[in-house]
């Protein structure tokens, strides 16, 4: 591969097109194809639907040169403007056939979004409803009155605007008090793991709150695990993307089967503020008949815990499905050589357990057990999942200080509507 202008980012090389990004890229441009539109869903939390779809473009080209490379390189190359006008227009092509009271959502970059090229697509069209406007902000604006004024114009004839990665560079409260968005996508690094990390979920809850102060919604993107999925359900927040929850996908494509029932169990349990049902977390288990902790069991629990370090607990259950006892990183004094220690179950309760009465029961547990995690099971016994109790006192504080227990968000639930479209203008959001 011979490289060509602007092959060098950032003062590094990194794979390229044969031919260079110039010739590529006038290819790219020289096919009306070019590049191919996926969508992914964006999903309802609170009912298990989807709620719009993202637009992505795709090129044909080297396996490590990804999206953001052909746009980056788009911009350096002075053609920027030119293929994000491109994407615009194939977007507003297949919003007429997205389907009902769906939005569909398409990245522009804002420093780019008052060029000519650019804005006449916009400006062009008569009607933008259902179309929401992603600000990707990986260049700081200097001067937003115009950009600004501009999104003024297409919110007026039905444009919805979001925020990308807020939470991270650019995409600051003041970024947000400036362009004042209806959608507030949080930064992925914030949701890596969220659920291990009470600070990423006290961030989340911030944005969520302000973002509801402007009447927006939030929405999070990158979701892949499970327990990311849970943590921000017992958030209340509104919306969220990710691999987990639905593929990108040529067409409109559909949940992942089973995601539907999935979302709306983890809601109905949410809902229930005061019960243990709430908070409770998926735990890894593995298999023990054995109270004193089977070899097998031992060594399978700690290649998940080596596998995940930020992993600090793997339940092990017998044939039932019943807890047997808990598993943690750690030297056994009783069994050289062995890295994990085996911990006693020491208190169990139902989902409809009442938080008040689960910590005061935790709390009054011998001192070297009084933090550790309780597991909820079902009436037969059958392991649900554990809850932490720091995170049943902090949900307790919110309920006796009337914080709530949801993010402050929208004041209607967006997506799927008995008598109208998402996002018509005027209409409550």
């Amino acid at each position: 591969m011979v490289a060509g202008a602007g092959d060098v980012v950032g003062g590094g090389s990194a794979q390229v097109p044969d031919g260079g990004w110039a010739a590529a890229l006038d290819a790219v441009l020289a096919d009306p194809a070019q590049p191919r539109l996926v969508f992914q869903p964006i999903v309802d939390l609170r009912r298990g639907v989807v709620a719009g779809y993202e637009a992505l473009s795709r090129f044909d080209g080297p396996p490590g040169c990804g999206p953001d490379r052909w746009f980056a390189m788009a911009d350096t190359l002075g053609l920027g403007a030119r293929l994000e006008a491109r994407v615009v227009a194939a977007a507003l092509v297949a919003r007429a056939e997205l389907p009902q009271h769906r939005f569909l959502s398409v990245n522009v970059s804002p420093h780019l979004l008052t060029e000519p090229e650019l804005a006449g697509v916009l400006l062009a069209a008569d009607d933008l409803t259902g179309l929401v406007l992603e600000l990707t902000e990986h260049v700081a604006v200097e001067d937003a009155g115009p950009l600004i004024a501009l999104l003024d114009r297409l919110r007026s004839v039905g444009a919805a605007v979001a925020l990308d990665d807020a939470g991270s560079g650019y995409s600051g409260l003041q970024q947000l008090a400036r362009l004042r968005p209806d959608f507030v996508k949080l930064d992925r690094a914030l949701v890596d793991h969220a659920d291990r990390d009470e600070a990423k979920l006290a961030l989340a809850e911030l944005l969520g709150t302000y973002a509801g102060r402007l009447d927006a919604w939030l929405l999070v993107e990158g979701i892949e695990r499970v327990e990311e999925l849970e943590a921000f359900v017992r958030l209340g927040v509104p919306l969220a993307q990710g691999y987990l929850l639905a593929e990108p996908g040529p067409g409109w494509p559909a949940l992942r089967p089973g995601v539907s029932a999935q979302l709306q169990a983890m809601a109905a349990r949410s809902a229930a503020a005061d019960q243990v049902a709430a908070l409770v977390e998926v735990a890894p288990t593995v298999r023990s008949g054995d109270p004193a902790g089977d070899p097998a069991a031992l060594t399978a629990a700690a290649r998940l815990l080596a596998a995940d370090p930020g992993l600090d607990l793997v339940v092990a259950v017998d044939d039932l499905g019943c807890p047997v006892y808990l598993v943690r990183p750690g030297q056994r004094d009783t069994e050289a050589g062995t890295d994990v220690q085996l911990v006693p179950v020491s208190l169990r309760v139902r989902p409809a357990a009442q938080l008040v009465e689960v910590i005061t029961r935790a709390m009054t547990r011998v001192a070297a057990r009084r933090f550790d995690p309780v597991l909820c099971v079902d009436e037969t016994g059958r392991l649900l999942g554990l809850v932490r109790p720091e995170r049943m006192t902090l949900r307790l504080a919110e309920l006796y200080s009337g914080a709530g227990t949801e993010l402050v968000t929208s004041h209607a639930t967006p997506g799927p509507a008995p008598a109208e479209p998402a996002l018509t203008p005027g209409a409550p959001r």
